[in-house]
């Protein structure tokens, strides 16, 4: 996760983003520059349309620019090959998406194995159980999608995104199909891994988990339309402890 070379982990510079459905061309991202150094807490916003998901996707190496210069790490990525590219997709970039993307009919433990399987190298089963511990899960490894809560499935999702140690975790609306205090669990969970040196970028719509983050940018008809810190970080475990216990043990302590 160590990133040392004096240049910032996202560079981005005149970026455009062009897409040509017949004789029309829809201009996705319009000369969008900006930086995110290592160790930033990002919040991506802007209404549908906005441009936002599409420059998650550039950063993540999933698709190129059409115009502009993205640089990872200091390497353009313009430059490297799609071997290249796959390896900084499976090795330094960790993905967490709305819809969790684990595989029915296997493992927890199995579905976080999977970036490792592809990486190459030992002790994938010691490191893919470390990375669901690291998530609170350590008693739900061997549990398929189907036998976990959403909170949990997602926690899986990101244990799979961290266990390759990676540089960035891209988050596409990761609480998205959780309810308001399972999504809060998992913003703690971003917390505590921003807290201990990762980079983590969330694309959002939603106000409330970009005041978790600590800088916000947001995107407007494919444009930068704001970059600004946030001045009031809301804290997830204090926000939970607002919030009281769960329902459910609240019954059974009623019940006692």
């Amino acid at each position: 996760m160590e990133q040392g070379n004096g240049q910032p982990l996202i560079r981005v510079r005149g970026v455009g983003k062009d897409y040509h459905m017949g004789k029309v061309v829809v201009h996705a991202l319009r000369d969008v520059t900006l930086e995110i150094e290592a160790g930033e807490f990002v919040a991506i916003m802007g209404p549908s349309g906005s441009g936002k998901s599409t420059f998650m996707n550039i950063l993540g190496c999933l698709d190129r620019p059409t115009s502009g210069e993205y640089a990872f790490e200091g390497h353009l990525v313009k430059d490297l090959s799609d071997d290249q590219l796959a390896g900084i997709r499976n090795k330094k970039i960790g993905f967490v998406f709305q819809t969790f993307n684990l595989l029915a009919r296997t493992s927890a433990l199995k579905n976080v194995e999977l970036p490792l399987i592809y990486a190459g190298g030992g002790n994938r089963t010691e490191r893919a159980k470390r990375a669901l511990e690291r998530v609170g899960l350590q008693q739900r490894m061997t549990h398929r999608p189907n036998e976990l809560s959403g909170g949990e499935q997602q926690r899986v999702a990101i244990g799979r995104a961290v266990v390759n140690d990676p540089l960035l975790i891209l988050a596409d609306e990761p609480t998205g199909n959780l309810d308001t205090r399972t999504g809060e669990e998992i913003l703690v969970l971003f917390q505590q891994l921003n807290r201990e040196g990762q980079t983590v970028i969330v694309v959002t719509h939603e106000a409330h988990v970009a005041q978790h983050c600590k800088r916000i940018i947001r995107f407007r008809d494919g444009r930068v339309a704001g970059d600004e810190p946030v001045e009031e970080q809301l804290d997830a475990r204090e926000v939970l402890a607002e919030m009281g216990a769960p329902q459910e043990e609240r019954e059974e302590t009623a019940e006692v």
